[in-house]
């Protein structure tokens, strides 16, 4: 079989991706049969799996809308994934037309498609990089094209820090980030959690994750609240992910946000 045309030249595919199997989840297809088997995995060890994706997917988008509510209008979204409906830039720029918006991944299907879609929006950009380096990020010449980090800005952090499972590398890629913004800034996270879930479930599934590109490291409420250290803390806190200003009953697990296995939080610069 010949390979798709957007696939990128030299892309490995002998282990699953998470951000593929995101994209599988969220009903993309931008993702490879080595994937779609891990992700059948994930849901057989935990079935609700496709829709904590989901949801978190839903909390972006609520995230986005709050904060261009408040006026925020650059956006930097890092571990942005593989392009999907409502991604940040619409609903950003839906908001207000002069939002700007850099995306940040590591995987080149991710930026390759990013970098299509945004290839006529000047107040948008891709660039493949590793959250890991903050301090690259923000010296990068888009950021400093697109976004002033001497004015407000929102740094975006939906199911990265899960993937940094040294927790003394994670908390410093926060609070260099952190110190980075200006007051009135946001960092918006949210984080995997294996509280709630049986023990033998979290074990298989950190198993699963640790045979793909990128492990993960599930935290406790408490550590994850550590993230938002000398920031303020939008209402409602730090909560399970559909919890976090839900637009309707109808939202997804809305009446049982425990099945998400996942917490949210927003946090503002003083």
């Amino acid at each position: 079989m010949s390979k798709p045309a957007w696939l990128p030249e030299g892309l490995s595919l002998d282990r699953p991706n998470p951000a593929r199997m995101y994209d599988y989840f969220l009903g993309g297809h931008h993702n490879f049969e080595v994937d779609r088997r891990a992700a059948e995995a994930a849901t057989g060890i935990y079935p609700d799996f496709p829709l904590v994706m989901q949801a978190n997917r839903g909390f972006l988008r609520r995230a986005v809308r709050y904060l261009a509510a408040q006026g925020i209008e650059q956006f930097l979204d890092l571990g942005s994934g593989i392009p999907t409906v409502g991604n940040v830039h619409e609903v950003a720029q839906g908001a207000n037309r002069q939002a700007r918006v850099v995306y940040v991944d590591t995987d080149p299907i991710a930026v390759a498609h990013s970098t299509a879609i945004l290839g006529d929006n000047p107040g948008a950009a891709v660039i493949e990089a590793n959250a890991r380096e903050p301090g690259r990020i923000l010296g990068h010449p888009d950021v400093g094209r697109l976004l002033d980090l001497g004015r407000p800005l929102a740094v975006l952090m939906v199911f990265l820090l899960h993937f940094v499972t040294d927790d003394d590398e994670a908390l410093g890629l926060v609070r260099t980030l952190r110190d980075a913004l200006a007051p009135g800034s946001y960092m918006v996270i949210s984080h995997g959690t294996s509280e709630g879930m049986r023990p033998e479930t979290a074990d298989q599934m950190s198993r699963l994750y640790s045979r793909t590109t990128d492990p993960v490291k599930p935290r406790s409420h408490a550590d994850i609240r550590r993230f938002f250290d000398g920031l303020a803390l939008v209402d409602p806190g730090l909560v399970y992910v559909p919890n976090w200003r839900p637009e309707s009953p109808d939202d997804l697990l809305v009446d049982e946000p425990e099945r998400c296995v996942s917490f949210a939080g927003v946090g503002h610069k003083p």
